[in-house]
C-alpha cells in the first residue's frame, strides 16, 4: 500500500536515468536457473580456463548482455579450502567463445601443503591480540585458506574477531595470518561506517503493509519486502517492527519514533528506485530481496553502518538522540557498500578499499540527485549537512576531494597508504570530471571548480552516463584486488561496450583519468 508519511517540506522522486548498462535485466527465477546452468558447467569452464586439478569454482553471478556475451563471476576453491583474492570474471560471447577474463590474481593458484604449522587457536589469539587495540571483542572464530593476494599464494587462516568498537559501532574485524609462519598478513574491518544528518526528507512516499492484526507494518512489499525496525536503544537483533493504526508516520520531529523510521525506509526505497531505473537491478544483492533497516541504535550514538552480515542498515541517533542519522545520501552511501560486496567485493584497504569507499560516494550522491527532492537538492559535496568540522563545511568534495584536508586530487604511488576515505578522492574526482567537466560551474546553486592534474580541460559527459559506466565496470570487470590502473582499464572497457571504443564518452573517460595522473 502506498501512503503518504509527514515530515517538513516536499519530496519527489523523477526518474530520468536510461536503464540498463549494457545487461538485460533477469527475473528472479531467471537469475537462478543461470546460476544453476553456471554452476553446472564449473568443472568445464576450470579445465577450459587451465586450472589446477584441486582448483574449483563457485558461481557468484551472471550478467547477460543484449548481444549475447555472457560475463560469470566466480569465487575460487583449492582442495575445498576458499581462496581469498582468487576471484574472476569469464566474458563468453553468444556463440560460446572465451572472449577474456577478468582475474583478481594472475598468480597460479597452489600451495606445498594444506597442514599449518599453527593451530586455529593460534591463529584465533592472534587475531584478537589485533583487535584489542581498536575494539572490544565478544567472539572470534577461524577458517583454514588459501591468500592469493600477493605475489605468491599461501596456506593462511581468516579469523573474524566480533565485538564493538570505540564509539559503539559494532565490529567484525577480518584478520588474515600466515599458516605457517603466524605472520599477520592482512586485516580489514568488514562493518562499513558513514555519517548522517538531522535533515529530513520532506513528505515522502512509502511502501505499508497492512497487519492481519489491524494497522500497518512498515515493511515495503513492492521492492522486496523492506522491513523497519525500531531497537529502542540496543545494539543487538532486529528490534520491533514499526506498527501504526492509521498509516500515517512520523511528525518530522525526532520525539516521534516514526519520524526516524519514515527516513530510513524513504532512503532504502529510492536507493531501490535508483539501481532498478539506472541499471535494471532488482535490488542490492540483484537477487529481488530487500535488506532491512534499524534505526534507534546504541544511545546517542553519532552514526550509520552498512553490515553484510545481517545484510541490513543501521542508524544512530545522534549526539543527545536527538539527531537521528537517517539521511538520503547516508543510506545511498552506504547500501552501495552492499553493491559492492555483492559484486565486485573490492578490498576495503589500499587502493581497492579507495575505489570501495568511491563507489559508495558515487551512488549515494547519484541517489541524493534521482531523488530531486527540494528538502536535499542534489550535489558533489558527500556529508554535507553533517557540520563535522563545525564551521558548516562538507565531509568530502568531489571536485576537489583535498579540500577536506587528507583527501588526494590524483593518484601518486604512494595513494594506497592512505586511509581508504582519502584514497576515494582519486576516483571521486575522476567522476566529477568524467559527469561535469573540469573548471567552474555550478549546478543546483553549489558552485564547484574543478582543476586538472596536468592542466587539460575535460569536457564532461553528463552523470547519468557517467553512472552507467562506472556500473558497469563495477560489476562486469572490477575484481577484489582492482586498483586504479585496473579501473581505467575496466571503465573505458565498460565505455566502448556501452557507447564503442571510438566513441566521445570513451574519449572523456580516458581524459579524466589522464586529468588525475591515472595512465
Amino acid at each position: 500500500m502506498v501512503v503518504l508519511a509527514l515530515q517538513n517540506g516536499a519530496a519527489t522522486a523523477a526518474p530520468t536515468h536510461a536503464g540498463g548498462a549494457g545487461a538485460l535485466p533477469l527475473t528472479a527465477s531467471a537469475r537462478a536457473a543461470a546460476l544453476e546452468s553456471a554452476q553446472e558447467a564449473a568443472g568445464s569452464t576450470a579445465r577450459e580456463l587451465g586450472l589446477g586439478g584441486q582448483e574449483k569454482l563457485v558461481v557468484q553471478d551472471v550478467l547477460k548482455d543484449a548481444n549475447g556475451t555472457v560475463h560469470t563471476r566466480y569465487q575460487r576453491t583449492y582442495a575445498g579450502l576458499p581462496v581469498l583474492g582468487g576471484d574472476l570474471v569469464t566474458h563468453v560471447t553468444k556463440s560460446g567463445k572465451l572472449k577474456g577474463v577478468s582475474k583478481a590474481t594472475r598468480a597460479r593458484i597452489s600451495v606445498a601443503s594444506t597442514d599449518a604449522s599453527i593451530s586455529a587457536a593460534g591463529a584465533k589469539k592472534s587475531a584478537l591480540k589485533a583487535a584489542a587495540g581498536s575494539s572490544r571483542a565478544t567472539s572470534a572464530s577461524s577458517r583454514k585458506v588459501i591468500w592469493a593476494v600477493g605475489a605468491k599464494p599461501v596456506l593462511a587462516y581468516e579469523s573474524v574477531v566480533k565485538g564493538l568498537q570505540d564509539d559503539g559501532t559494532p565490529s567484525e574485524l577480518h584478520v588474515v595470518t600466515d599458516a605457517t609462519t603466524g605472520k599477520r598478513i592482512y586485516s580489514y574491518e568488514a562493518v562499513d561506517t558513514g555519517t548522517g544528518t538531522s535533515e529530513y526528507s520532506g513528505t515522502v512516499t512509502l511502501g505499508t503493509t497492512a497487519s492481519a492484526s489491524g494497522g500497518y507494518d512498515l515493511i515495503d512489499g513492492g521492492r522486496g519486502g523492506h522491513k523497519t525496525y525500531d531497537l529502542n536503544g540496543g545494539t543487538n537483533g532486529t528490534g520491533t517492527l514499526f506498527h501504526d493504526a492509521d498509516d500515517k508516520w512520523g511528525d518530522g520531529t525526532p520525539a516521534n519514533r516514526q519520524t526516524a523510521a519514515v527516513d530510513a525506509a524513504y532512503g532504502a526505497a529510492v536507493t531501490w528506485d535508483f539501481y532498478k531505473s539506472a541499471f535494471n537491478r532488482n535490488g542490492i544483492a540483484g537477487d529481488g530481496k530487500a535488506a532491512y533497516s534499524r534505526v534507534h541504535y546504541g544511545n546517542a550514538y553519532v552514526n550509520a553502518f552498512w553490515n553484510d552480515s545481517c545484510f541490513c542498515m543501521t542508524y544512530g541517533d545522534g549526539s543527545g538522540n536527538t539527531h537521528p542519522l537517517t539521511s538520503l545520501d547516508v543510506a545511498g552511501h552506504e547500501m552501495s557498500h552492499g553493491l559492492t560486496a555483492a559484486t565486485a567485493g573490492l578490498k576495503y584497504s589500499r587502493e581497492s578499499g579507495g575505489l570501495n569507499e568511491a563507489t559508495s560516494d558515487i551512488f549515494g550522491t547519484s541517489v541524493e540527485f534521482f531523488a530531486n527532492n527540494s528538502a536535499d537538492p542534489g550535489d558533489y559535496l558527500i556529508g554535507e549537512k553533517i557540520d563535522i568540522n563545525g564551521d558548516g563545511t562538507p565531509l568530502r568534495y568531489m571536485d576537489k576531494p583535498s579540500k577536506d584536508g587528507g583527501s588526494a586530487d590524483y593518484w601518486s604511488r604512494t595513494v594506497g597508504r592512505l586511509d581508504v576515505h582519502y584514497s576515494s578522492g582519486v576516483a571521486n574526482h575522476f567522476f566529477y570530471l568524467l559527469s561535469e567537466g573540469s573548471g567552474a560551474k555550478t549546478v543546483n546553486g553549489v558552485s564547484y571548480n574543478s582543476p586538472t592534474y596536468d592542466g587539460s580541460t575535460v569536457t564532461g559527459i553528463g552523470r547519468d552516463k557517467a553512472d552507467q559506466i562506472w556500473y558497469r565496470a563495477l560489476t562486469t570487470y572490477f575484481t577484489s584486488s582492482t586498483n586504479y590502473a585496473g579501473a581505467r582499464t575496466g571503465t573505458l572497457q565498460a565505455a566502448s561496450d556501452l557507447y564503442g571504443a571510438g566513441s566521445a564518452e570513451y574519449s572523456a573517460v580516458a581524459a579524466a583519468w589522464k586529468a588525475v595522473n591515472v595512465n
